[in-house]
C-alpha cells in the first residue's frame, strides 16, 4: 500500500492539473492526448482523467486510504469542469476559456461545440467514474451529485424508441418506428450512405459493453430505476440489432431501417467481428445482471458464424462483406479510401483485424448456463505477488513508472510521435499497475 501511495501522490505531481490527466507526459513537460495537448489541457477519453479516476477509487476500495480517494476527488471536479450543456462529455477539456478546443461548458466558461459523445467510451466513462465517486464520498460532494443528476436524464433522452443510442446527442432524439435489423437490398457500395451517421444507432469502438456497464453503474451503486429501465432496453436493442442469417452477428453502424450503413469513408456497411464480440459480452453480462435468460439466446449461433469467420491467424477481422463474407478492407489512394479484399497494404492508424475474444465469450456462457457468476470471469485481473514486487521494483526514485520509448512502430493508444529514448508517464500504464495491485490487495486474507 505504500508503493501504491507514493505512486499516486508522484503521478499526480508529475502528470496531473487541476486533478485531471492527458495520456503521456514527457520528462521534459510535453502533454499529449491525440495529439499535442495545450498546458490547460485534460483528456476525457480514455485512458484520460476518468481512467485514472476508476484506479483511485479501486485504491481506496482496497486499501481506506484517504489520499486516493481525495486525489479521485480532484479528477471528478475536473470532469464536472468539463461537462457540456447538453450533459455530457467530449474527448478533452481545456481551463483555458479562449483554448484551441474549449466546448460549450455548463459552467459557462467556455463557448463552441455543445455534441456529447457517446464514442469512444467518452461520456460513459466520465459519468460511470462519477457515480462510483459519488457513492464513495457518501454523496458529500455536492457538485459531483448535480453533475449526475444532470447527465443522467439527459443521456436516457437520447436513447431511441428501440434501446439503441447515437453516437453523440445535442438534446433528446425523435420517436422512430422499432423494426429488427436487417441486410439492405440496394447496393451497399454506392448507395443508402447518411452523411451525419453519427445521429444513427451506433455499436461502434465497444459501446455495447460501456453502454451496458455505465447502465448497471447507475441503477446499482446509484439508485436510479431510470437506468435499470433503459439498461433493459438497450439489451432489447442488441437483440434487435442481431442481423439474420447466414451472418448472425452485429454491424457497426445501423440506419433508421436497421440495416448497416456507412460511417467514416473507411467504415463500410459491414458485418463487425469487434463489435459482434462486444455485443455477445454485454448480452451475457445483461443476462446475468437482470435474471432476462433471453439476452444469452443470440450467443450460440454468433458464435458459429463468428468461428467459421476467423482469419487463418486466429485473429477476426473488422469488417465482413454482406453477403459473401469475405474479411473486408480499405487501402488509400491519394486522401480517399477504396474496398479491397487484399490485406496486404493496410492503413495503419485503424485496427484492421483484432484478436479473438470468443473463447472468453464461450467460457462466459457456460458459466452462464451453469449459474456460475459471469462478471467474475469479464472482470478478472490475474497478478501475483511476484509481479506486484517487479512493478513496485520499477519505480524510480521518486515513485514513477517512467516508459523509455523503443524506437519500435508499435501502435500506442493516441498514436504519439515519440523519439527513440523518450522518457514518459502514461496515464494507461500508471492505471493498470495502481488498478491490478488493487485487485491483488482485495484477494489477500484479512
Amino acid at each position: 500500500m505504500t508503493a501504491m501511495k507514493r505512486a499516486a501522490i508522484a503521478f499526480e505531481e508529475a502528470a496531473g492539473f487541476r486533478g485531471g490527466y492527458v495520456y503521456y507526459v514527457t520528462l521534459d513537460g510535453r502533454r499529449l492526448g491525440e495529439g499535442e495537448a495545450t498546458a490547460t489541457e485534460i483528456w476525457v477519453q480514455p485512458p484520460g482523467t476518468p481512467a485514472v479516476g476508476e484506479c483511485l477509487l479501486d485504491a481506496f476500495e482496497a486499501t481506506s486510504e484517504p489520499t486516493f480517494l481525495e486525489a479521485a476527488v480532484r479528477a471528478g471536479q475536473a470532469l464536472v469542469y468539463g461537462q457540456l450543456e447538453s450533459g455530457g462529455w467530449r474527448n478533452s477539456i481545456d481551463f483555458d476559456p479562449s483554448g484551441p478546443r474549449v466546448d460549450q461548458y455548463r459552467n459557462g466558461k467556455g463557448r463552441g461545440k455543445n455534441f456529447s459523445t457517446l464514442d469512444d467510451n467518452i461520456t460513459q466513462s466520465a459519468l460511470k467514474f462519477l457515480i462510483r465517486l459519488d457513492q464513495a464520498e457518501g454523496g458529500r460532494q455536492a457538485e459531483i451529485r448535480e453533475a449526475i443528476e444532470y447527465a443522467l436524464p439527459r443521456l436516457l433522452a437520447a436513447q431511441f424508441a428501440n434501446g439503441g443510442f447515437p453516437q453523440g446527442w445535442t438534446g433528446p432524439v425523435a420517436p422512430r418506428p422499432v423494426v429488427k435489423a436487417s441486410f439492405p437490398t440496394y447496393d451497399w457500395r454506392s448507395e443508402g450512405r447518411i452523411k451525419e451517421y453519427w445521429n444513427e444507432y451506433t455499436l461502434n469502438d465497444g459501446m455495447a459493453l460501456t453502454m451496458t456497464g455505465l447502465l448497471f453503474t447507475a441503477w446499482k451503486a446509484g439508485g436510479h430505476e431510470t437506468a435499470r429501465e433503459a439498461l433493459s432496453r438497450f439489451g432489447d436493442f442488441l437483440l434487435l440489432a442481431q442481423l439474420p442469417d447466414p451472418q448472425p452477428a452485429w454491424a457497426q453502424q445501423y440506419g433508421p431501417d436497421m440495416h448497416p450503413i456507412w460511417a467514416r469513408a473507411f467504415e463500410p456497411a459491414a458485418v463487425s467481428g469487434r463489435e459482434s464480440e462486444d455485443a455477445l459480452l454485454a448480452l451475457l453480462r445483461l443476462a446475468e445482471v437482470t435474471g432476462e435468460r433471453k439476452y444469452a439466446e443470440p450467443v450460440v449461433a454468433a458464435v458459429k458464424y463468428l468461428e467459421s469467420s476467423l482469419l487463418p491467424d486466429g485473429h477476426l477481422a473488422r469488417y465482413y462483406e454482406i453477403g459473401t463474407n469475405e474479411p473486408l478492407y480499405m487501402r488509400r489512394n491519394g486522401k480517399a479510401y477504396e474496398l479491397t479484399h487484399d490485406d496486404s497494404d493496410l492503413p495503419d492508424h485503424y485496427g484492421w483485424k483484432n484478436p479473438s475474444r470468443l473463447e472468453l465469450i464461450k467460457n462466459a456462457y457456460r458459466a452462464y448456463i451453469a449459474g456460475k457468476p459471469v462478471a467474475e470471469l469479464l472482470d478478472a485481473v490475474s497478478v501475483d505477488a511476484a509481479t506486484v514486487s517487479k512493478w513496485i521494483g520499477e519505480m524510480d526514485a521518486e515513485g514513477r513508472w517512467v516508459t523509455t520509448h523503443d524506437g519500435s512502430d508499435t501502435r500506442l493508444v493516441g498514436q504519439p510521435k515519440f523519439a527513440p529514448g523518450e522518457r514518459y508517464l502514461s496515464s494507461e500504464r500508471f492505471a493498470a499497475h495502481l488498478g491490478a495491485m488493487s485487485a491483488y490487495l482485495k484477494r489477500l486474507p484479512r
